[in-house]
């Protein structure tokens, strides 16, 4: 049942074998992590998915598409983040803890994408475009850094650069070892980055 003056919700659009375009992203992606993205071609891609090459351009123009989409969602997420209320209000250490907080959730919920992006080598204009995006939010976190610092509610004799790199270097790193469903679950293992990470850096 729909209300007056409203639209009702449209499905998904969805390619002629049945697969909607965020479908046909996710087994790209999985592909290019797995084996590389300048490795993986679009015949990789289509017979991943069982369909013909001209079906997989029915969804995408080219492979480059699916990666500038693929790291645009990753970086969309990250941010949004420093976009959220809590990341421009309140003392500098709260803010910090924010951002770090919901960082890790980016890093966790999209993590085939986050991987994708970790691994850039700046091969092409869609990854170096992604790489300087990524450089100009390390800048914003190395100033939040900093300005914690100057209030005092982070020891101050660690330069802020590597207090940042050292930080989402750890954070990083779980794309390394992290599985959803195994071992730790998504709450518990941001409690422990978060814990470790102020534990080390709070002045005393």
């Amino acid at each position: 049942m729909t209300t007056l003056g409203t639209t009702p919700a449209r499905a998904p659009r969805r390619g002629r074998p049945g697969y909607d375009r965020q479908e046909v992203l996710a087994v790209a992606v999985e592909a290019f992590n797995e084996q590389g993205y300048d490795a993986t071609s679009v015949s990789d891609l289509a017979e991943r998915l069982g369909l013909t090459k001209s079906a997989m351009y029915h969804h995408f123009s080219s492979k480059e598409q699916l990666l500038e989409m693929a790291l645009g969602q990753a970086l969309d997420g990250l941010e949004g983040v420093l976009a959220e209320p809590d990341a421009s209000v309140g003392s500098a250490a709260d803010r910090l803890e924010f951002v770090l907080r919901a960082a890790v959730h980016v890093l966790l919920d999209q993590l085939p994408n986050v991987t994708l992006l970790l691994r850039l080598r700046g091969n092409s204009d869609v990854e170096r475009a992604a790489l300087e995006r990524r450089r100009a939010f390390d800048h914003q976190m190395t100033a939040l850094v900093r300005e914690a610092q100057d209030s005092g509610s982070v020891r101050p004799d660690v330069d802020s650069g590597i207090v940042s790199r050292l930080l989402f270097g750890m954070l990083n790193s779980t794309i390394e070892w992290y599985r959803p469903g195994k071992a730790v679950d998504r709450d518990a293992l941001t409690h422990d980055i978060l814990t470790i990470a102020f534990d080390g850096i709070r002045a005393r």
